[in-house]
């Protein structure tokens, strides 16, 4: 699962930044200016975002495949930048619905189940259970309690 949302992360990376620079050439060629905008400016920084933001999502691309790599949760940075993709593509899904339509609100809605699926499955090593992480408690490797035998009262 994280290798498909890897593989979408790229390809959505590669669209974004295509779909931006070709909106940067087109505000470029028509020369219309909006509210008084310069159009060099529009059709730069179109395409600085269609970068910025191309790159964003292959580093979150990045992030998925070296999960499904190491086949463990990510941790740190790496948690953080799947966490704001997930919030990322939950906002873009509630807009695209009124803007674009029910198709592209349900690929960003697609994206975010992997993105959260990858959370939910490699949250915890399999056969372990959140008690055997704390000394005292549960059974598990990390416990320091003794079985005793019952006493009657």
């Amino acid at each position: 699962m994280a290798w498909v949302a890897a593989i979408v992360l790229f390809a959505e990376a590669v669209g974004i930044a295509l779909v931006n620079w070709f909106m940067g050439i087109v505000v470029d060629r028509q020369e219309m200016s909006l509210a008084g905008l310069d159009t060099g400016m529009m059709s730069v920084s179109s395409k600085v975002a269609g970068l910025a933001f191309g790159l964003y999502f292959a580093f979150c691309g990045f992030v998925a495949l070296r999960v499904a790599l190491r086949d463990r949760a990510p941790a740190g940075l790496g948690r953080i930048v799947l966490i704001s993709a997930a919030v990322v593509h939950g906002l873009l899904g509630a807009f695209t619905v009124g803007l674009v339509g029910w198709g592209a609100f349900a690929f960003m809605m697609v994206v975010f189940g992997l993105i959260v699926l990858i959370f939910m499955a490699y949250d915890r090593e399999s056969g372990t259970d959140a008690s055997d992480a704390v000394p005292g408690k549960g059974d598990g490797p990390g416990s320091t309690v003794t079985p005793t035998a019952p006493t009657a009262s």
